[in-house]
């Protein structure tokens, strides 16, 4: 199987098992984690996923570009299609691009190894960023004739200032993890023998929260970055009124005044 999915009480790890292509990413590999990613959204036992690689070389290297140089069909033929049929027809960018998915529930990469490419650009879409020591960063598109096709260079100039971001993007050379961790690419570095406890230990401290308030900050978070401070606003009251009632929020309160943990529902 390429892609694993493990279950940790509430907490799914999804790890891309090809290390002999250093996790890289073909057509049936991105099938498989989309595909775990859905069900991670449609489980409701589920409240956070964990992202990670098999080994401790690599996170994900990318596409798998010995399994993607050759497309079937023209780039016109396939670009009206859903992103599926548009794969089968070379179009595999498209499966790369998690937001189709609308997966609400937060995800955290655990960066063991190279994150490079395709590899940074899915780790980009993912909401915490931890890395090993020996994890390295980069987007190398230009040096093989191409740019980020999965809005790489859009996202990464969100993470860090744009000096930064640029200049990975214009070189395409790597950076370490003390680096990414010094431009606020990630949030924590650490050993590789402790990476996947401590996105666990993440992972279960999300978990413990309101399901639907930790999921109304995702989206706010997505939904209110390019709106102005009143426009946000007016979306975040809204989302405030939604949760108001809800039985979570008079939990937490209660749980609070009786100073004992709460016992959330997502409901």
């Amino acid at each position: 199987m390429t892609v694993r999915l493990d279950i940790h009480g509430a907490v799914a790890v999804i790890t891309i098992d090809r290390p002999e292509a250093l996790n890289a990413l073909d057509v049936p590999a991105l099938r498989a984690l989309r595909a775990h990613l859905a069900a991670v959204r449609d489980r409701d036992d589920l409240r956070v996923a964990v992202l990670t690689g098999a080994g401790t070389r690599a996170f994900c290297a990318g596409a798998d570009l010995k399994g993607t140089r050759a497309s079937p069909a023209t780039y016109p033929e396939a670009l009206f299609r859903a992103p599926e049929q548009a794969a089968d027809l070379g179009l595999y960018i498209r499966l790369m691009d998690l937001s189709d998915l609308a997966l609400h529930k937060p995800l955290i990469a655990a960066v063991n190894g190279h994150c490079l490419g395709a590899g940074l650009e899915i780790a980009l879409q993912c909401d915490v960023r931890i890395a090993a020591e020996s994890a390295s960063f980069g987007l190398p598109e230009t040096a093989v004739g191409s740019i980020p096709a999965v809005s790489g260079l859009h996202r990464l100039l969100k993470a860090v200032p744009a000096a930064h971001a640029m200049q990975m993007v214009l070189t395409g050379e790597r950076i370490d993890a003390a680096q990414a961790m010094r431009i606020g690419l990630v949030s924590e570095t650490l050993a590789s023998a402790a990476l996947l406890d401590r996105a666990l230990a993440i992972a279960a401290r999300i978990a413990a929260n309101a399901p639907l308030a930790v999921q109304a900050v995702k989206k706010l978070s997505r939904q209110t970055s390019h709106l102005s401070e009143a426009d946000a606003q007016q979306l975040t009251e809204l989302y405030w009124g939604v949760l108001r009632d809800t039985a979570d929020r008079i939990e937490g309160r209660q749980a609070f005044t009786e100073k004992r943990q709460p016992h959330y529902t997502g409901r």
